[in-house]
């Protein structure tokens, strides 16, 4: 028998899906939900607080994109638009791609991969939940009390001179905020005391090497950002001169700040999703991963780098020259350990037998995406075209493709390789691979006229354009309409699957990482006794079970 533990070791973990006793039977009622301690049962209550943000801040998106249709008003006034697109910037930022992976499939899979019954703080786990939820609650008094228009950035002196509902929205932020830290903290303590016997830090999987460096930028940085909002407040309550130049305040002071956090948030949003992706190709081409080490320590590169560039937000702000150069240079530095990771993702695919499953289909998109928004950030990073494409729609796109082509995709591609593990449930591959296309299809035709768009000079966040910019327009906005259907077909897949989907084995990919040796669904407590981890991406463990439907351990 190899040192590495199996669904036969386990006194919990061999049992057919759907048989016994699991975490979603364990307790009955919605009280049992509510007070839950239980880190599964924790990460599925953010599983659907998140999806129902996005959905929220994705219809938004679509009104916005329809309005776009044509040169003038179709539906929306000025100041309607400038609140949708505030809210789908918020909404999709704050409640949706940054909690997204961390909280939802991290705080599912930590312990699980680490072999462990909970996180380190199960109280405060769900304390960061209501905290997330808190947060939730006053986004959306803002829309009820008459919308927010300032940009989700809430730039100076935009939200210091309009409607108060500026407030709320910034105490829902400072609220998720909370929730943000308490989760990283948690996954720090529990990566660093609750690894299993032979679970070296270079035999951890790479999702937790990626959740370890999220959870450092989110312990350093997010305290940033709730001191500037704290003083966002307190100036526009009390007349304090910070950041209104009314009040001989600088509101490039608050552009520092705040751009100080959010470019570290860029990468607490991505790095997740690369962690996921290492699975994904490692897993699906039934191969090691190669290069480990230049991954799991770029991860850390990329935590240490993205607290040095934000100033490459700010270069027409009016900065000396020295500090554009400086932060131009390490604009391009910070591009290396990604391009570090993009290179061994390939290289582990080379000569692998690649698999075309749903989630690897999810895997080669995110890469194609994700390489194209990393290539045109270097237009945005080089001085000479910054200037010309700053706040352009060549910007939107950027930003897009790496967020949303990025960590939405990678999140997608997470929860279709996990679904069975959460909920003992199979999909239908071909459905899912559909979905997948058409979201990949619909994706492009939306983003890419957007950098032909910027290119040639139309501004974003305008409501209103010159007709000759129209067709690339109606171009981004079929496309839209078509990303919609695809990941409305996406999460239909998933959900039919809960109630018409056949069992799922414990293992069906061959994955060699802890989380596959319990059952499908996980029981109660993961493990009745703690495993011996060995080499996450060792495939040779297992072998498929005709009987099984699925993946079991090889006894030596």
């Amino acid at each position: 028998m190899s040192g590495y533990a199996t669904p036969h070791d386990s006194a919990v973990g061999h049992a057919p899906a759907g048989r016994g006793d699991n975490y979603l039977t364990h307790d009955q009622g919605l009280w049992s939900w509510v007070v839950t301690l239980d880190h599964k049962r924790i990460g599925i209550m953010y599983l659907a607080g998140i999806m129902g943000s996005f959905l929220l801040g994705g219809i938004f998106a679509l009104l916005i994109r329809a309005e776009l249709f044509t040169p003038g008003k179709m539906f929306l006034s000025e100041d309607r638009y400038n609140e949708l697109f505030t809210l789908h910037g918020a909404i999709m930022t704050f409640l949706f791609i940054i909690p997204s992976i961390p909280a939802a499939l991290g705080n599912f899979f930590v312990p699980l991969m680490l072999g462990a019954k909970d996180v380190a703080f199960p109280r405060m786990n769900l304390a960061s939940f209501y905290l997330w939820l808190g947060g939730a609650v006053f986004f959306l008094l803002a829309l009820v009390l008459g919308g927010l228009d300032t940009g989700w950035t809430f730039y100076t002196p935009y939200s210091t001179t309009t409607s108060d509902t500026v407030i709320a929205a910034t105490v829902g932020a400072f609220i998720l905020g909370f929730s943000s830290i308490f989760t990283g903290l948690n996954f720090i303590v529990t990566i660093n005391t609750m690894r299993p016997p032979g679970m070296t830090w270079f035999k951890m999987p790479l999702f937790l090497w990626s959740l370890y460096a999220t959870a450092i930028i989110q312990l350093l940085a997010t305290p940033v950002l709730a001191i500037t909002l704290v003083l966002l407040t307190a100036e526009k309550m009390f007349r304090i001169g910070i950041f209104d130049p009314k009040l001989g305040g600088d509101p490039v002071l608050y552009q520092h700040f705040f751009w100080f956090y959010s470019h570290p948030a860029v990468y607490i949003m991505i790095l997740p999703a690369m962690g996921i992706i290492s699975e994904l190709v490692s897993v699906f081409s039934r191969k090691h991963i190669f290069g480990y080490r230049f991954i799991a320590y770029s991860s850390i590169a990329i935590a240490v780098l993205g607290f040095l560039v934000w100033g490459h937000h700010m270069f027409v702000s009016g900065q000396s020259p020295l500090a554009v150069i400086v932060f131009s240079a390490l604009t391009f530095s910070v591009s290396i350990p990604s391009a570090i990771k993009v290179f061994n993702w390939l290289a582990t695919m080379y000569k692998g037998s690649v698999s075309l499953a749903a989630p690897m289909c999810y895997a080669l998109s995110f890469i194609l995406l994700f390489g194209i928004g990393g290539l045109t950030g270097l237009f945005l990073g080089t001085l000479a075209t910054n200037v010309t494409l700053h706040d352009t729609y060549f910007v939107v796109a950027h930003f897009h493709y790496v967020m949303m082509g990025g960590t939405l995709v990678a999140f997608l591609g997470g929860l279709h390789y996990w679904w069975p593990k959460m909920f003992g449930r199979m999909y239908s591959e071909l459905w899912a691979r559909i979905a997948c296309l058409i979201i990949f299809a619909g994706f492009n035709m939306t983003f890419l006229p957007q950098f032909v768009l910027g290119t040639r000079g139309m501004p974003r966040r305008y409501a209103r354009y010159l007709p000759e910019f129209q067709t690339l327009h109606q171009m981004s906005t079929i496309g839209s309409m078509i990303l919609g259907i695809g990941l409305f077909l996406a999460a239909g897949v998933l959900l039919y699957a809960l109630f018409k989907g056949k069992r799922a084995p414990a293992n069906p990919w061959g994955s060699a990482s802890l989380e596959w040796t319990c059952s499908s669904p996980p029981p109660p407590h993961n493990f009745e006794h703690t495993p011996t981890a060995g080499d996450p991406y060792d495939y040779s463990v297992n072998e498929y079970s005709a009987e099984e439907e699925g993946y079991v351990a090889v006894r030596k």
